[in-house]
């Protein structure tokens, strides 16, 4: 995917040495750290799996999931916590922006009333 074993150490949460040891196979990985690296590689957990059942073809990454790698890949190297912030503000922004212009289909709304709720 072309990431440094740096940039996926920071991407993930962990320390480089803890990437290496995992890539290595040093370490093993649970199935909940291996859920978090696939979401944040925007790939399904098969993905990690590939190759090892013959009948099944690798899919193709997107453009959009390539894109979406990339701005990753982009923010993790970001080093100033200030300058990330104001990036994940923007896309905040963005992003409640895009959806009051184009709202998601209606889905039942749970309201509480008196610790209850109803739907």
């Amino acid at each position: 995917m072309g990431l440094s074993q740096q940039q996926l150490a920071k991407m993930i949460g962990v320390t480089y040495q803890q990437a290496h040891k995992y890539e290595r196979g040093l370490n093993r990985i649970s199935a909940g750290r291996l859920f978090e690296i696939a979401q944040v590689l925007a790939v399904a957990v098969s993905w990690f799996f590939e190759g090892l059942n013959d009948d099944v073809e690798p899919s193709e990454i997107s453009p959009r999931q390539r894109m979406c790698l990339e701005l990753a890949r982009n923010f993790a190297l970001i080093d100033n916590e200030k300058h990330q912030e104001a990036l994940s503000q923007m896309a905040r922004a963005l992003a409640a922006q895009s959806m009051a212009e184009h709202p998601p289909a209606a889905a039942p709304v749970a309201l509480a009333v008196d610790g209850a709720e109803r739907h």
